[in-house]
């Protein structure tokens, strides 16, 4: 296999709080632990877990947009925390993030010519008509055709502003973007549009993607491959079509068991999790699913169980499945 455009090793990264008077005291807030993986050139990586599980801090760690504690992110072989601040500068235009709320990532202030311009003028000498022109440009491939350059935010609907977000992310013509649940905010007839541009985006421009959703039939829909997360790790990581059809971990289990999905064949008996998901503060030894896990053995509450590959790429953190015969 050819190198991967990104590739993750021993990702971490670690939060503190401070409370009490005059913030003596502190709490460190482990949002991700040791996270590996990689994606292809190509390729769109799905990640998916519960809200909390680490997931948008997983792909704000690998753009550097928040600094890892631990951990390396490499880059095309180019290992991205070793770069100083302007040459991380400089691979920005190679990789750029989508928020999901554009109500939220758009400065109201600008209007669209503005707020699709502004990398263009960071990072590049085009100015004045070219640069208009380059942001019309940018608009019709994103199906935003017609007189907007000059109107603002609240002018236009979810779906709209989230065109004009991907119109932006793409102004640098970069070949990675991390996804960070685009279509959550939108209605789900406006979810599909939206899905079926990035996936026509990717396979003219070539694009990379990592794409961050909560939604599995949304992920299903547009990821080659699945990483699942759970309190800041992944549990279990495979193709689209092992995922759903042959899943090994019992978390991955009870997500899709408790997802609505129209496949006869992809139905499941509703699996119930007792209890909540434990504070990423203080994460449980072993396992960090066992107190929750139906399958749970001894020893899932004393060794955590390192990611391993079960045949044909499938990687799953379990004990129950490595001592499958």
């Amino acid at each position: 296999m050819s190198q991967p455009l990104v590739e993750v090793r021993g990702l971490s990264k670690h939060f503190v709080q401070r409370g009490g008077l005059l913030g003596r005291r502190s709490r460190v807030v482990r949002a991700l632990e040791e996270v590996e993986l990689s994606v292809q050139r190509g390729e769109t990586l799905g990640v998916v877990g519960e809200s909390g599980c680490g997931k948008t801090t997983l792909g704000r760690c690998i753009l550097r947009l928040i600094e890892p504690t631990a951990g390396q992110v490499f880059f095309e072989g180019v290992d991205l925390m070793a770069l100083s601040r302007e040459e991380m500068r400089q691979r920005r235009r190679d990789m750029q993030m989508v928020f999901q709320n554009p109500y939220s990532s758009l400065d109201p202030r600008f209007n669209v010519l503005n707020l699709v311009a502004e990398p263009i003028v960071t990072h590049t000498d085009l100015r004045g008509e070219a640069l208009t022109a380059r942001v019309e440009e940018l608009l019709a491939r994103v199906g935003m055709e017609g007189d907007f350059l000059y109107r603002y935010p609240h002018e236009f609907s979810g779906g709209q502003l989230q065109r004009i977000a991907v119109a932006r992310a793409l102004a640098l013509n970069p070949r990675f973007l991390v996804l960070d649940e685009p279509t959550s905010a939108l209605d789900v007839s406006v979810q599909a549009q939206i899905l079926n541009l990035l996936q026509q985006l990717q396979r003219e421009l070539g694009l990379t993607y990592l794409f961050i959703s909560h939604d599995l039939s949304v992920v299903q829909h547009i990821s080659d491959r699945i990483a699942v997360m759970y309190l800041g790790r992944v549990v279990e990581m495979s193709t689209t079509d092992a995922i759903f059809y042959a899943a090994r971990h019992p978390y991955t289990e009870a997500l899709l068991s408790s997802t609505p999905i129209l496949d006869p064949a992809l139905r499941r008996e509703r699996i119930i999790l007792e209890g909540s998901v434990p504070s990423p503060a203080n994460p449980p030894p072993g396992c960090r699913f066992h107190p929750r896990c139906p399958k749970a053995m001894d020893v899932c509450s004393q060794v955590e169980p390192k990611l391993e590959d079960v045949g044909g790429g499938h990687l799953v953190a379990c004990h129950l499945v490595m001592r499958d015969p």
